[in-house]
């Protein structure tokens, strides 16, 4: 069922309620009346026989044929009309005189003729019907105008959502450059505004992530070269070298100096092959978090990376940090990854201090630097929207923001479950 079939029911509803009210008020107002005229009836009945008894010459034809609520019969004659108390009686009689009419009163006239005089509340009754078919028709009419009215009115709110549920069809298959027109209704132009808003907000999270998708892309494909380089100029030059220098030895195992000169050699390669595997598997994924806890591990991606980019690392870390399971670690480690990276790539820094530590039942993190390369950004980067991603999936939030004076600041807080802990 439409809305606009749902209003016109519950107002033909409440409508048809008012005026069944009214109809009852109206008839236990008219029950009272016809009591009373009856009863008033009643006394004249009284009257005309004691008229009838004195004076029978009072009472013509003429006159008592257009008495309210009084019947007289010549029964001689058959003047005046049906005995209504032989008649049946309607729903609508029944209703306002319940009881029986008063006994019809006969008069003996002397000279010979024979008076009836009996109640007849037909009168009142059509008065009573007439008012019931006017407030019928009065009721009817007041329906139909209000639903006309209604109608006409939610005319244009129903424009508007079908334009809405249409636009709605077109965003659910794909084309978020569906808007809505601009409308005279007030609530209309504030549904329109924020439906645009949403859609257009939908479109840029598409381009954003059709860019994020392009970014993963390529820095998988980045990742993929660097792999390959890894493996072709360093890895392999090393096991080449190894591989004639094993070949030389083969042909000087009689000369001692060079064997043993050549032997030293080898075991340089080696230790630089290993050094080459060790550096390349932490790049892909660090190992060390299987074996230590999230501080030593910490610790020791600081020692790396200060030695590596000559860049004073603050450490402060928590004595209180409990255990956590291996996914949380990951996510942690990464994040402080992608974010000393982010320094030394962009931050022109000179000092950085990181602190780890609990809150209550929260888990902070905090990276500041005092350099000064973030501030031109406009979107994050797929670094950024990676330890957003991180941030997410520990359920926590992450802000990365400008200091006041000059930085960038990074801080992560989330959630501590004790039955997460390992």
């Amino acid at each position: 069922m439409s809305a606009l079939w749902r209003i016109s029911l519950l107002v033909s509803l409440f409508f048809g309620l008012v005026a069944t009210v009214c109809l009852l008020v109206l008839l236990r107002q008219a029950s009272h009346d016809v009591s009373r005229e009856l009863n008033a009836a009643g006394a004249v009945l009284s009257y005309l026989r004691d008229v009838a008894e004195r004076d029978p010459a009072a009472l013509q034809p003429d006159l008592t044929a257009h008495l309210r609520h009084v019947q007289v019969r010549w029964l001689d004659t058959g003047i005046g009309s049906r005995d209504f108390q032989l008649e049946r009686r309607t729903w609508l009689e029944a209703v306002l005189y319940p009881g029986e009419l008063p006994s019809p009163l006969t008069v003996r006239m002397t000279d010979g003729r024979v008076l009836q005089l009996s109640v007849d509340p037909r009168d009142e009754i059509e008065e009573v019907r007439d008012s019931l078919l006017q407030l019928l028709a009065l009721f009817g009419i007041a329906l139909v105008l209000s639903l006309l009215a209604i109608r006409w009115a939610v005319r244009p709110a129903l424009g508007v959502l079908h334009e809405l549920l249409a636009a709605f069809g077109c965003v659910s298959q794909g084309r978020l450059d569906t808007r809505l027109r601009a409308h005279s209704l007030l609530e209309a132009r504030q549904l329109a505004g924020h439906f645009n808003r949403m859609v257009g907000s939908l479109e840029y999270a598409r381009r954003d992530n059709d860019d994020l998708t392009r970014s993963l892309l390529a820095l998988q494909e980045h990742e993929r070269t660097q792999l390959a380089q890894a493996l072709h100029d360093d890895l392999g030059q090393y096991l080449t070298g190894i591989r004639a220098q094993a070949c030389l030895l083969q042909a000087i195992n009689d000369q001692p100096q060079l064997v043993s000169s050549t032997a030293r050699c080898l075991d340089e390669h080696c230790e630089q092959l290993q050094d080459g595997f060790r550096r390349l598997t932490r790049e892909l994924y660090p190992v060390m978090l299987d074996y230590l806890e999230l501080p030593e591990a910490i610790r020791l991606l600081s020692e790396q990376w200060q030695s590596a980019q000559g860049i004073e690392l603050r450490l402060q870390i928590d004595r209180r940090l409990p255990s956590l399971p291996l996914s949380t670690k990951e996510h942690l480690y990464r994040l402080l990854q992608e974010s000393l990276t982010n320094v030394a790539k962009h931050a022109r820094a000179s000092v950085v201090c990181v602190r780890l530590r609990m809150k209550g039942q929260r888990l902070r993190l905090l990276i500041r630097d005092n350099g000064g390369g973030h501030h031109g950004a406009r979107r994050p980067g797929i670094g950024l929207r990676s330890m957003q991603e991180r941030a997410r999936a520990l359920d926590g939030s992450l802000i990365a923001t400008g200091g006041r004076r000059n930085g960038w600041i990074v801080y992560l807080d989330i959630p501590f479950k004790e039955s997460l802990a390992q």
